[in-house]
């Protein structure tokens, strides 16, 4: 079986956290339409996505690195 972790984050001036339900609805019905197993989810609250230091973000960069993992869902 295939298997993903998921990653949402919002921005603070324009979305809420009702945003971050709604990606991970999303991508929860995409794992399951194609047989993929979420292992982890990384989320990221009120933080700009003009850089990539973001505590969640970051922590999901490190456990790439020990390979449990074939993809990583985002909602765009």
């Amino acid at each position: 079986m295939k298997t993903a972790v998921i990653y949402a984050r919002y921005s603070s001036d324009s979305q809420t956290e009702q945003s971050i339900e709604g990606q991970l609805r999303v991508c929860q019905q995409y794992a399951k339409n194609n047989d993929i197993l979420i292992l982890d989810t990384y989320i990221d609250r009120a933080m700009t996505g003009t850089n990539d230091m973001r505590p969640d973000f970051q922590r999901m960069i490190k456990d790439s690195d020990k390979r449990q993992w074939d993809y990583v869902i985002v909602k765009t």
